[in-house]
């Protein structure tokens, strides 16, 4: 589905404009947009709540997804990687709002990242290690820091012979992979029936003889599902998950784990997630407006009961300079990594990898 075959109304020219990355629809007769980090009103209006829901719902129908008087909210992406969340009235009191995520074109490699500042050369390589290792990932953060793009950028080291299954409420990563398979939640019908949920994929992808699990967004029950994946053989599986830093992403999902209704002890749930998780990379957006890595922590076990972490590498803030943000990511290991042998026997890392320059 591209943008420009469907009816876009007043919004065409804002999807048209490289430089807004986000749309923000407060009802019909208010549009914001991000550029550089800031927000502002635009100039585009619609002429009406009725006009509002057309034009959103074309996205939604394009895809097969449904919105109406019993799914007030949804999200779909577009062909070229925009994200639309749509939420109806009266669930948003002041007229239906959208909120458009626009994938940058300006991104297209790992490189491009480095030169924006996002992570460094040495932290880049680290990532490329993990995923050519297929160690078992978490990418953290909140919402539009960065962590679907930073994934799509190191799924280009996948190797080619890999099948790459990837389980999604709205199908936003695009790889490249021959071997690639793409999933997507489904929601009921109108009498409850034909819905599908992320748990239900991840259980059926194991069956899928997959080399390579991804789910795009972890919030619910379906975390034991991935864990369980991760730590039955499905090496190099990579969870995304909302949070504030990599000890607050572990306690939510110890409690996704609670909300399997499986009734886990924490202590066993601590177990399970500490010997299926190896690596939390975490980004943020920063004072600026710039997505920045601002760690990348192994979760290195159990100690007295609680989740051990080994931060290798963090962001520090030196100063504010010309409204922008000046700072490092720069090693700080206090061990290596448990995994840092099988590394070396493959050669996907020199020694001096956690030297600062």
């Amino acid at each position: 589905m591209e943008s420009n075959k469907l009816d876009l109304g007043p919004l065409q020219k804002l999807i048209d404009d490289p430089a807004i990355s986000e749309i923000m629809v407060n009802g019909p007769k208010k549009v914001f947009v991000e550029r550089d980090g800031k927000k502002a009103l635009s100039d585009v209006v619609f002429s009406g709540e009725e006009d509002l829901v057309r034009t959103i719902g074309n996205f939604f129908r394009a895809v097969g997804k449904r919105v109406g008087n019993d799914i007030y909210y949804g999200d779909v992406c577009l062909e070229d990687g925009t994200r639309v969340n749509m939420i109806m009235a009266p669930v948003s009191r002041f007229g239906t709002a959208v909120t458009f995520r626009k994938f940058s074109k300006q991104i297209g490699t790992l490189q491009d990242l480095i030169a924006n500042d996002t992570l460094t050369q040495k932290a880049a390589d680290f990532l490329i290690a993990c995923i050519k290792g297929k160690i078992n990932m978490i990418f953290s953060g909140g919402t539009s820091t960065g962590k679907t793009t930073l994934l799509q950028m190191l799924s280009n080291y996948f190797a080619p012979h890999e099948r790459v299954v990837t389980i999604e409420d709205a199908a936003e990563l695009r790889f490249t992979q021959e071997n690639y398979i793409s999933m997507e939640t489904r929601t009921p019908d109108e009498d409850g029936k034909g819905g599908v949920s992320l748990k239900d994929l991840i259980s059926n992808s194991l069956r899928m003889a997959p080399d390579r699990i991804i789910v795009g967004e972890v919030r619910g029950e379906e975390a034991i599902n991935m864990f369980q994946a991760m730590a039955t053989g499905h090496s190099g599986t990579i969870g995304v998950v909302h949070g504030n830093s990599p000890k607050d992403v572990v306690a939510r999902l110890e409690t996704m784990v609670l909300m399997s209704g499986m009734n886990i002890p924490i202590l066993e749930s601590r177990k399970l997630i500490a010997s299926a998780i190896n690596v939390i990379v975490h980004l943020e957006r920063v004072r600026d407006g710039s997505r920045k890595v601002t760690y990348i922590t192994e979760v290195r076990g159990l100690d007295n009961n609680e989740i051990l972490f080994n931060d290798l590498f963090t962001f520090r803030f030196e100063k504010m300079e010309n409204d922008k943000v000046v700072g490092s990511l720069k090693p700080t290991i206090r061990y290596y990594p448990l995994f840092f042998q099988r590394f070396q026997k493959l050669d996907l890392l020199p020694n001096n990898i956690f030297v600062s320059d």
